[in-house]
């Protein structure tokens, strides 16, 4: 597997020499200046692209080109915006950016409600705590209908904390849901929240898989004759929020998009910690079944709780058995011709070495360092049974 590194760009606090020092020889990045619907000028990307490359690294994987709301509301429907969207795809496979990451989650992208939480021992991570977020949508919002959406003794509990918030808990608490976290494609207000989930209500599960089928029967062959591979990100949180579907959450989600276009260009974005989010989603199978279709990974591990709360756990740690996992995707990667998949390490703790200093959630230095050691040995180690037991 190759190391990667998300780069949010010029201003990220993290430099491509820090990158290059980590150990990683690839950049995961997007140009973040633009914005949905808005097309990447194919000198940007390749002054992007030259900014890497002289710092000795290489841009193995756009994450993301920014998908707009029409697109996944009316699916080929929204014309021009999926026309601004093949266009910039084609802008990055002239410059040589041929793996690209997206996702088709509705509304909101990935969404926390707590991004210091402090876990012993281990510095501060970001956590999805679902009783904070049904106070969100319950009582601070007040989405008509909310409490139906959410089981009656979570609602009972969340009143109960609620009337002991702050304004400024509440505050801040709608800050982390829908202020934007890094990568996301934009922030919202409350106001854009509530007409957002009035324009997508509508939808069922199947409404969106259809609209994102529609979407892919547009851009695959394009990306097929391109040499592209598209590879989609799951939902995180992988459930309905705000009573709105999602549609890449589950082993049965991702089994549809892939049969949507059978090409070897449409595939996935394998990341642990939001398909491991789910206690029903049984990694170390799907990594299996779906192997040859995964063009990219993001390997990360969350602790799940009992009322589907969840926090970014170690590495190693955690829900999922990351050793499982990493075993089935060296496998699939050594049975490929030529085949090397990216990873990057992903969320990592913010350590108390770093409190101080600037970063983005989840997107700390030295956590992430320490989540890229812990990872890069387990990998070398299962590289090397791989190919003893093929000796033999």
């Amino acid at each position: 597997m190759k190391e990667t590194w998300r780069w949010f760009g010029p201003n990220d606090p993290v430099s491509l020499e820090d990158i290059r020092q980590a150990g990683a020889s690839g950049v995961v990045t997007a140009l973040h200046e633009y914005g949905p619907g808005e097309v990447w000028p194919v000198q940007d990307i390749k002054a992007r692209k030259a900014l890497i490359e002289d710092a000795g690294l290489t841009w193995d994987v756009c994450e993301s080109i920014w998908m707009s709301d029409e697109i996944k509301l009316k699916g080929s429907d929204a014309k021009t915006e999926v026309a601004a969207w093949i266009k910039t795809m084609q802008n990055l496979a002239k410059a040589g950016v041929k793996t690209i990451c997206y996702n088709f989650m509705p509304l909101l992208d990935w969404t926390r409600t707590d991004l210091t939480y402090p876990i012993c021992g281990q510095g501060k991570a970001l956590r999805f705590d679902m009783i904070d977020f049904i106070i969100y949508d319950v009582h601070v919002l007040g989405r008509d209908g909310a409490a139906a959406d959410h089981p009656a003794d979570l609602v009972f509990e969340a009143e109960i904390r609620w009337r002991a918030m702050s304004k400024e808990d509440q505050s801040a608490l709608e800050n982390n849901i829908i202020a934007g976290l890094p990568g996301s494609a934009k922030g919202f207000g409350r106001q854009d929240l509530v007409d957002g989930i009035k324009n997508f209500s509508p939808l069922s599960h199947s409404d969106l898989q259809a609209n994102l089928a529609s979407f892919l029967a547009e851009v695959v062959p394009v990306a097929e004759g391109l040499g592209v591979q598209l590879a989609i990100h799951p939902d995180d949180p992988p459930f309905p929020l705000f009573g709105l579907p999602r549609c890449v959450s589950t082993e049965s989600d991702l089994a549809f998009l892939l049969e949507a276009q059978q090409s070897a260009s449409n595939g996935l974005t394998f990341c642990t910690g939001s398909l491991g989010a789910r206690p029903d989603n049984d990694l170390p199978a799907m990594a299996r079944r779906f192997g040859e279709h995964i063009h990219f990974a993001h390997l990360r591990n969350v602790q799940l709780e009992d009322d589907g709360s969840f926090y970014e756990a170690a590495a190693l740690g955690g829900s999922t058995d990351m050793i499982d996992v990493l075993d089935a995707l060296v496998a699939t990667e050594k049975e490929g011709v030529d085949r090397v998949i990216p990873m990057r390490p992903d969320h990592g703790h913010l350590l108390d070495f770093e409190q101080n200093q600037e970063t983005n959630p989840g997107y700390s230095y030295i956590g992430r360092l320490k989540g890229l050691g812990e990872l890069r040995g387990a990998i070398a180690v299962l590289q090397k049974n791989y190919d003893l037991n093929s000796a033999r």
